[in-house]
């Protein structure tokens, strides 16, 4: 069955076969692994075209956000179908697009806690204790498996972040708001981050729900070139530009990037509604970022 007809994400724990089929079936493409998660499981990336200075994309940060990673492989299998068959992509020359640039995609950073949101504290394997001690039946779980929320363990304003946490009564594990106990100190994290570096990425790209916004600035060191990238993808898919507030606005993987490198980081908060959205936006949420999708492999 063709990935653009399943109506939900697969499990998170077993994407690395998933991936590799894929590849199988079009002939092209590798997977490689990043890392791996707190509780062990791989965090496979696939990796498209000349890999000097690639674009990555990042899904699955959140735990109640796995919408993020069935849009990252639903892109992926057109991507690998259509470029194996010779066809465009929104009007891109996709083995040109992909020769000049390269793509890395990390569909799912966080699986531990994505199958945590999906079958609760069961998934949490020998933090399952932690898990039920904090877990809330109507707060979606966005942690990973002993609740560091991700996308507040990169050290980009972190003490900042860290006082914020605690004005709000986040001094611990807690499904999702808290940082950690030091910046990085998460495996998933550290993954990210050296695949960040080590892969030279040119640019990022991460997933998140909800909102139709795209974030693009962090600090003196936003490139002056990201705003009109912004304003191009914005255009292409109707999402607004915004400036996350709060505790949103600091201690993020786009933010971490853009801080380190000086290169464009992106977020996109896809969809609208509640998390976690439900399956049935994926194909709508999907069509409507496609251009965007496109443009980001070659601005």
């Amino acid at each position: 069955m063709l990935l653009e007809q399943m109506d939900t994400c697969p499990d998170c724990r077993s994407l690395a076969p998933l991936l590799q089929g894929l590849c199988r079936r079009w002939g092209d493409g590798r997977v490689f692994q990043a890392g791996r998660s707190l509780l062990g499981h791989p965090l496979p990336v696939l990796a498209l075209g000349r890999p000097a200075a690639p674009v990555l994309m990042v899904g699955g940060v959140h735990g109640g956000e796995y919408i993020t990673t069935a849009l990252l492989l639903r892109f992926a299998e057109e991507l690998l179908r259509r470029r194996t068959l010779g066809e465009g992509f929104c009007g891109l020359d996709l083995s040109r697009a992909l020769d000049e640039r390269g793509l890395l995609i990390l569909p799912c950073l966080n699986p531990d806690g994505v199958e945590i949101a999906r079958q609760g504290p069961g998934a949490a394997g020998h933090y399952r204790p932690l898990v039920e001690s904090l877990w809330q039946k109507d707060c979606p779980w966005q942690a990973n498996a002993r609740g560091v929320d991700l996308n507040h363990n990169f050290d980009a304003g972190w003490q900042t972040l860290q006082a914020m946490e605690q004005a709000k009564g986040i001094f611990g594990p807690a499904p999702g708001g808290y940082g950690g106990s030091c910046p990085h100190s998460e495996p998933e994290s550290r993954a990210a981050a050296d695949l960040c570096l080590r892969g030279n990425i040119s640019a990022l790209y991460t997933f998140h729900s909800q909102g139709e916004e795209l974030y693009w600035y962090y600090g003196s060191r936003t490139p002056q070139r990201a705003a009109a990238m912004a304003r191009l993808l914005a255009g292409c898919c109707g999402y607004r530009m915004a400036l996350p507030t709060g505790t949103a606005a600091h201690g993020g993987l786009k933010d971490w990037f853009i801080e380190k490198t000086g290169r464009p980081g992106f977020t996109f908060e896809v969809g609208r509604g509640k998390n976690p959205l439900p399956d049935s936006q994926l194909g709508p949420i999907y069509r409507k970022l496609r251009e965007a999708l496109a443009a980001a492999l070659v601005l």
